[in-house]
């Protein structure tokens, strides 16, 4: 049998120099161990790689997701507090005219007076009406002695026709003449209470208490009380101690602003100062070119700090619906089919038409459209649409 040292020089060669036996037996097996673990690096890398590319894609896929912050509606609408500009008016507006032709001798009152009822104004000379009334007492006396004569003539002829000693007819010529002249007495009367009635308007006196605002004439002036219609005005009296406000109403607010409604008044020149007032009466019907409603709001006014034609604005405080939801304007779209809420629902978008009630500023009353417990996107991109998949990074209630 050959030795070890008699192999093949070939055999020999296969293995590195100066290996023992054991060495030359574990050789195949080191070589096989490198050539598994070179394998199981590539496939690890190889591994890593598909993970890396799986992660990104993953990733990629979920940043293509838009993501959207949600809100729930507020259950109820907040109390309203329409702001509407008004129109201060005095709460009675009158001119004051002449009744009788004169001059116009003294006045008393001049812009700016706060006068009583009943005080004097001013006095007009009236002389002609003065002469026809002297004449026309004159007439009366007339045909008040006319009448006695007649009745007593119409008197004794009645008692001669008793004894027959005067005909009827001539009986009845007395008696028709005693009408005559009874009739004419009265309408000599009525003329002189006439006249008279007529001089007593030499003197002008407030119709009512307020304040004069207007002052057209001045002594000597020739007053013309006018035929058909009036003349001259003479001065122009407001009442202040109580205001009236007319405000326009739109429509979508006018039920809301019945008789009793409280109300609130700003005048910009009175700055962090309010009036209260009161709905008191509505026209009842609406503008058609405007679509509103004439709103009169009554507001007291004891010290005249208000002024008849000033601006002001009008606080309604109108009464919160049941059973309404109330949004921010920030979660609404406008698009071209109407308005809209974005709701998410199992991770998509559902667009829900809503109708809207009250503007309260930055937030509108939703009142059909939406339920309590919706989830609603604020801030909304344009591009949303209906059914898209959506990722909510945050929930919460309005706040």
């Amino acid at each position: 049998m050959n030795t070890e040292e008699e192999m093949p020089n070939r055999d020999v060669a296969a293995y590195p120099a100066g290996l023992g036996r054991t060495a030359r037996v574990l050789w195949p097996l080191l070589l096989v161990a490198a050539a598994a673990l070179v394998g199981l690096l590539v496939f690890r890398g190889i591994q890593e790689r598909a993970d890396a590319e799986s992660t990104l894609e993953r990733r990629t896929e979920q940043r293509a997701i838009p993501s959207v912050h949600v809100i729930q509606p507020i259950q109820g609408a907040l109390a309203a507090d329409l702001v509407l500009p008004g129109n201060m008016q005095a709460f009675t507006d009158t001119p004051v005219y002449a009744r009788t032709n004169g001059y116009l001798r003294r006045w008393y009152a001049d812009i700016g007076a706060r006068v009583q009822t009943g005080q004097l104004l001013a006095e007009i000379e009236t002389p002609e009406i003065d002469q026809q009334l002297r004449q026309a007492r004159a007439e009366l006396a007339t045909a008040q002695a006319s009448y006695k004569l007649a009745k007593s003539t119409a008197e004794r002829w009645r008692d001669l026709r008793k004894t027959d000693s005067v005909a009827q007819q001539e009986t009845d010529e007395k008696l028709g003449d005693l009408e005559s002249k009874d009739a004419s007495m009265e309408a000599a009367a009525a003329n002189v209470k006439r006249l008279e009635e007529t001089q007593a308007f030499q003197k002008i006196y407030a119709p009512f208490e307020g304040v004069i605002t207007a002052r057209n004439i001045d002594s000597g002036d020739l007053i013309d009380a006018g035929g058909s219609g009036p003349g001259k005005e003479l001065f122009h009296l407001v009442a202040v101690r109580q205001m009236r406000v007319y405000v326009q109403v739109p429509q979508m607010n006018a039920r809301s602003t019945a008789p009793g409604t409280a109300a609130e008044l700003d005048v910009p020149e009175m700055p962090g100062r309010r009036f209260a007032g009161r709905v008191v009466r509505t026209s009842d019907s609406m503008d058609p070119a405007s679509r509103t409603l004439k709103v009169e709001v009554d507001v007291a006014n004891p010290q005249g700090a208000l002024m008849p034609g000033e601006f002001v604005e009008v606080h309604f405080k109108l009464p919160a619906p049941v059973n309404s939801l109330t949004l921010p304007v920030n979660a609404l779209l406008f698009r071209a089919e109407g308005m809209s809420a974005a709701a998410v629902r199992d991770g998509r978008v559902v667009l829900l038409p809503v109708a809207i009630g009250r503007d309260y500023g930055d937030s509108l009353e939703v009142t059909a459209g939406i339920r309590p417990d919706e989830r609603i996107v604020v801030n909304p991109p344009d591009s949303l649409a209906n059914g898209q998949k959506v990722q909510v990074v945050q929930a919460g209630a309005q706040p």
